[in-house]
């Protein structure tokens, strides 16, 4: 009996107070879920996200709504939200 749960893919990017790659980063390997993240020169988090369905929205929910500590989110936006075969990535790194 197969259990195999659909595989998401998001991109994102986060508006505000936002400088927290490293706690973005603990927390992308807590929920269990792989891709990247990196600070932009205009002062925005950017990366993508993927793995299980579930696991994904759990990481959009924390992108949009907690972040860092110290984060103040003005607005998240999501793009390119798509069902994917398998994962591009094997965990989940600070790009710079």
């Amino acid at each position: 009996m197969s259990t195999a749960r659909p595989l998401k893919s998001v991109d994102y990017e986060v508006f505000g107070r936002v400088q927290g790659r490293g706690f973005t980063n603990n927390e992308a390997r807590k929920i269990g879920v792989v891709g990247w993240v990196k600070n932009t020169s205009k002062g925005t988090v950017t990366g993508q996200v993927q793995g299980p369905e579930e696991k994904v929205n759990s990481m959009k929910s924390w992108l949009s709504k907690i972040g860092s500590p110290s984060s103040r989110i003005d607005r998240t936006n999501f793009s390119n939200e798509k069902t994917i075969s398998k994962l591009e990535y094997s965990n989940f790194s600070i790009r710079y």
